[in-house]
């Protein structure tokens, strides 16, 4: 195969501008509203049981390895919600339609006590606004006991896209949270995974996914597609093939440029570019567990009404109980922010927290 000579010069070039070339596009366009990042994180012992007793001090936060100033913000969990419920009717979804009946007492149960209004959106290959944010569970649970089976689409970031406008429109002060049930990897949306990451990485909305299996054969198909899709993006612009078509020799010249290229690049930028490409890669391959675990929220998988329950209120017993930090950037570079959280000397706990955040060219005041 043949490689022009500046194909190297290109890759570096425009690989270090994955944090802010691309212009969202209109549907979807959302942006970070302040430079307070939050980063909430859900403390273990290696038995399961949640660390209540650390403090701001306890925790060590770098922000594209570079260590930040953290606060903690007491009772966060008695704050107001702003919920979104994204469930798929279309595609496989329509073979679990009934596994959402009977979900009032548990629905209570994952917002808690607080002052909150809930939103319900279901997607197939569109998504669709079948309830408006209001204060009770009751209509959203009526609502979830009678859906109806969409088309064949299963465009999973183009409904996540959507509860996220939607939650854009709610007050500031509410705690946001998109629960997404739906099968694991998209099938046929429009928006990209480059907006995707955006979306997903506002700084407030945290994402609890439930996912149950895809149809492989075409999920395959339509991630491929999507992933066809993408190439002229801000990560793919300069990976165009030249030369006879060789695959083989493409993927290995191909990965020796992009690891040489991401070498090359000053370490906060390494860090985030690495960031964005890993983050990429998972929305691609695994789209439900990884819209949760960047946000650090959680994801589980579930087969049937009594898998789902179960997870549930297994989530709702860990909501509460989260740390949220939160930190000013001190260098608030637009695009992918790559987040590295530890606990000082206490390696015998899990920590679960978001990974990256995404600030816009041109962040709200």
């Amino acid at each position: 195969m043949r490689w022009t000579r500046t194909l190297p010069l290109m890759l570096c070039l425009l690989i270090t501008t994955v944090h802010a070339q691309e212009s969202p596009p209109a549907q979807a366009t959302l942006t970070v509203r302040s430079t307070l990042v939050n980063v909430p994180a859900l403390v273990k012992t290696s038995g399961g049981e949640v660390v209540f007793e650390l403090t701001a001090d306890d925790f060590n936060l770098t922000d594209d390895g570079v260590p930040q100033h953290l606060t903690l913000d007491p009772d966060t969990d008695s704050q107001p919600l702003a919920l979104a419920i994204c469930v798929e009717t279309g595609g496989a979804g329509a073979r679990h339609l009934a596994d959402y009946q009977d979900l009032d007492a548990i629905l209570d149960a994952l917002i808690g006590n607080v002052e909150h209004r809930v939103a319900v959106i279901a997607f197939d290959s569109t998504p669709h606004l079948l309830l408006p944010f209001g204060p009770t569970t009751d209509d959203a649970s009526r609502q979830l006991a009678n859906l109806h089976e969409g088309d064949p689409g299963a465009a999973i970031l183009d409904g996540v896209a959507f509860a996220v406008a939607q939650l854009q429109t709610q007050p500031a002060s509410y705690r946001r949270a998109v629960l997404l049930l739906s099968e694991t990897v998209d099938q046929g949306s429009k928006t990209t995974l480059n907006e995707a990451l955006r979306l997903i990485s506002d700084t407030n909305t945290t994402m609890y996914s439930f996912g149950f299996s895809s149809t492989r054969s075409a999920a395959s198909h339509e991630a491929s597609k999507l992933s066809r899709e993408e190439e002229t993006g801000p990560a793919h612009g300069c990976f165009s093939r030249a030369g006879d078509g060789n695959d083989g020799e493409y993927e290995g010249h191909y990965s020796k440029q992009v690891l040489d290229c991401i070498s090359m690049l000053a370490p906060p930028i390494r860090l985030a570019t690495m960031a964005f490409l890993s983050a990429r890669n998972a929305l691609h391959t695994q789209t439900t567990s990884s819209v949760a675990q960047l946000t650090g929220g959680e994801f589980r998988h579930f087969h049937d009404a009594k898998d789902l329950k179960a997870g549930l209120i297994a989530v709702s017993s860990d909501v509460p109980n989260y740390y949220v930090l939160s930190f000013h950037p001190t260098s608030p570079v637009p695009g992918m922010h790559a987040l590295h959280l530890e606990i000082k000397g206490r390696p015998q706990l899990t920590l679960k927290s978001r990974t990256e955040y995404w600030i816009d060219n041109n962040p709200a005041p």
